[in-house]
């Protein structure tokens, strides 16, 4: 694990602005964040700071995947706003690593489009986990099948 040269730190803040939110690249990643780089490639691939995972860059398509420790930051700071919340009823399978369904979102950002990166939360806005939108932030509220959010990294997994 080395510390991020500035190069590296202004491309992982334009990546992350771009991917989760103008702004954002300035609270996950500052001059303390390490980088742990591909052996095979020599490209970065995981992020850290006070050795806990903040992202990991995706090799197929260079975008985060979002850990827990930046998910916090980001909910703590109020910028990102693909955030979808869950009925509390569901809370623990949700932290377990569970995938969210439909049938269970309460809330769910108009931003959120498939593909997106979000943040799970339960109905008090407690972090649950973080994962990848299989539909829109609409398509969570309206309908009543199917996975909603394939999770990554539920908290207990933290």
């Amino acid at each position: 694990m080395k510390k991020v040269t500035l190069p590296e730190l202004d491309k992982l803040r334009s990546v992350a602005s771009y991917q989760l939110g103008k702004g954002t690249g300035e609270i996950l990643f500052n001059r303390d964040t390490m980088v742990v780089h591909s052996p095979n490639t020599g490209r970065m691939r995981h992020l850290y700071r006070s050795q806990k995972l903040l992202a990991t860059l995706r090799a197929n398509d260079g975008m985060f995947a979002l850990a827990i420790a930046g998910a916090r930051l980001l909910l703590r700071s109020r910028r990102f706003k693909n955030i979808v919340a869950v009925e509390s009823a569901v809370s623990d399978f949700m932290k377990q690593g569970r995938n969210v369904f439909a049938k269970h979102v309460k809330r769910a950002s108009s931003s959120i489009r498939p593909e997106d990166e979000v943040i799970v939360v339960n109905e008090e806005n407690e972090l649950l986990a973080t994962g990848r939108a299989f539909l829109s932030g609409e398509e969570m509220l309206s309908f009543r099948r199917g996975v909603a959010v394939k999770v990554r990294h539920g908290m207990s997994k933290a």
